[in-house]
């Protein structure tokens, strides 16, 4: 997904590169703005700079407070619950369930 993503990106050289540096010069832009300003909907909009730095929870704090002032002001444009911007524990890019992690793991032992 992180291909689709680079090969989609607006400034994606579509008639290739000049040079392997080149290439590589664009990547590590391209690297430098996917964790810096893309916002990722997996870890509740936030940029994985953000995340990996915990600058995540007051972000996600001030979302919090921010839609629920909102609703309290405005209930009739709230049809049910606010969006969940509770901090997330555990995240990886290819999750894997608790019961399925301990059936691959209870043979090591």
């Amino acid at each position: 997904s992180l291909f689709k993503t680079l090969k989609y990106t607006k400034d994606f050289p579509n008639e290739g590169f000049a040079s392997i540096e080149a290439a590589r010069e664009w990547v590590a832009g391209f690297a430098d703005l996917y964790n810096t300003k893309f916002m990722h909907s997996g870890i509740k909009y936030v940029t994985p700079h953000q995340r990996h730095y915990g600058l995540d929870q007051e972000i996600l704090s001030k979302r919090k407070e921010t839609y629920e002032q909102a609703r309290r002001s405005h209930p009739e444009r709230w049809s049910g619950n606010i969006r969940n911007w509770d901090y997330i524990k555990y995240v990886a890019l290819n999750p894997v369930r608790k019961d399925d992690f301990f059936k691959k793991t209870r043979h090591l032992s």
